[in-house]
């Protein structure tokens, strides 16, 4: 919607009043937040999303001050959203803070910070030792340009959009990916799970420990910024495209991954799984970050993938496990998860966490019920590999057991894991289907 000259006038007093009235009732410096956003449109989504990104970073550096805001009141109006933050520091303290937001980031440019005395007298930006604001497009003094109208509305639109896009976006790739390591660290964090690496030991994995993990994860963590890059930019092309976009990155992914552990696999499923999530959650931005929403894209994104990637095969051309087993029992694995929209996290594993959650369980203990809850409908491949197809069945009655039996304790979880130690096998498939949980859950968590 277009704002009118008359608009922007009564919005401006409006806020002056709200400024007279929090800085008389508290006494305390204000800061005062809006966009600088050129044209007669001040209120879009984009525009939406890049205030928010401005809430975030103040946020952040509250929190680095050990400040709490006395008052936070945010108004949004058709020509711009405001936000209002009483703060119990000294005017220059958060002067500078919003300057190294202003500063730092090219998006910090579009941000308007105003920062009042308690006597309501405005603090400059020559009195912490900055110059005057700078133009979008030239980069000079912008007063100058715009007594002068050197630029033309539209090229500032123009500029002002393409800084917002590339500021959501790679703010959004960065979260995504610190989720997903979050998400991997979080796993093999969880303590006891059953044949798996944790704190306690290395479960079933003589090649492989804790430390291996760190590794692992910290060497993905670029890939999955890709990845949900590569979601956020295809919006336009159909699922299955964003899909075959990713294989490739995944492929050299793997070879990053095996040059930091020294060639143990360690999150083959999970460059695959959580790299799917991350275009998804790329694709769909953060406002649709849900669990149903997400696993319904990764369904979409892997249609027909099974019967791509195995067409054509026979007894003489299968060489991994997966393939042979799918020639002798058509299980499809972690393909067929993918095409199913992830089954086993959203009708187990996922409500199993939140379930615990909700009774108060820490987010350890939660993660075990899920891990469990998962063994115990998953036709877990890793345990076939090791222990053929019996054994697997009876580690998944097991773990139906222990849930049926509500003595989902430590001991007996401990128990269970000295079990499949001793037997040597490994619920591998679903510790990764265990991470593509807590990813969905802090994905969810997210402000």
């Amino acid at each position: 919607m277009n704002v009118t000259v008359t608009d922007m006038m009564q919005a401006r007093e409006s806020r002056a009043q709200m400024q007279r009235t929090l800085l008389e009732t508290y006494g305390h410096t204000l800061l005062c937040f809006t966009m600088n956003i050129p044209g007669p449109v001040k209120d879009t989504p984009l525009i939406r999303e890049g205030m928010a990104l401005g809430e975030q970073l103040l946020r952040q550096g509250f929190l680095r001050l050990g400040i709490v805001p006395l008052h936070d009141l945010r108004r949004e109006a058709v020509t711009g959203c405001e936000h209002f933050y009483v703060c119990p520091a000294s005017p220059l303290t958060i002067k500078r803070l919003c300057a190294d937001i202003e500063e730092t980031l090219p998006v910090g440019r579009l941000f308007d910070m105003d920062v009042l005395r308690p006597d309501g007298r405005k603090v400059e930006r020559s009195e912490i030792g900055l110059p005057g604001r700078k133009c979008l497009i030239c980069g000079e003094d912008v007063r100058v340009c715009a007594r002068a109208r050197t630029h033309t509305v539209e090229k500032l639109q123009q500029k002002t959009e393409a800084l917002l896009q590339a500021a959501i976006t790679d703010d959004l790739c960065t979260t995504v990916a610190r989720l997903a390591t979050q998400a991997l660290l979080t796993e093999i964090l969880v303590t006891p799970k059953p044949g798996l690496v944790d704190r306690a030991n290395s479960g079933s994995h003589s090649d492989m420990d804790i430390f291996t993990f760190a590794a692992s994860t910290a060497s993905l963590y670029p890939y999955y910024s890709q990845c949900a890059r590569i979601g956020a930019e295809t919006r336009n092309e159909t699922p299955e495209a964003v899909f075959r976009r990713l294989r490739a990155p995944g492929r050299l992914a793997e070879g990053t991954m095996l040059e930091a552990t020294g060639g143990v696999n360690t999150h083959r499923g999970a460059i695959f799984s959580l790299g799917i999530l991350c275009a998804a959650a790329g694709r769909l931005g953060r406002r649709n970050w849900q669990m149903n929403a997400l696993l319904s894209l990764t369904a979409e994104m892997t249609r027909g993938l099974t019967g791509q990637d195995f067409s054509g095969l026979t007894p003489e051309t299968a060489v991994t496990f997966g393939q042979k087993l799918f020639l002798a029992s058509g299980l499809r694995g972690v393909r067929g998860e993918a095409e199913a929209g992830f089954p086993l996290v959203r009708h187990h594993g996922y409500p199993a966490l939140k379930r615990a959650l909700a009774d108060g369980l820490s987010l350890n203990d939660a993660g075990c019920a899920a891990l469990i809850s998962i063994m115990a409908e998953n036709t877990d491949t890793n345990l076939i590999h090791r222990g053929g197809p019996e054994r697997q069945k009876a580690v998944a009655s097991a773990a139906a057991a222990l849930l049926r039996d509500r003595s989902l304790t430590r001991s007996a979880l401990e128990e269970m894991d000295r079990d499949l130690i001793r037997e040597n096998l490994s619920p591998g498939g679903s510790a990764d289907l265990l991470a593509l949980t807590l990813m969905l859950y802090f994905l969810e968590e997210q402000p």
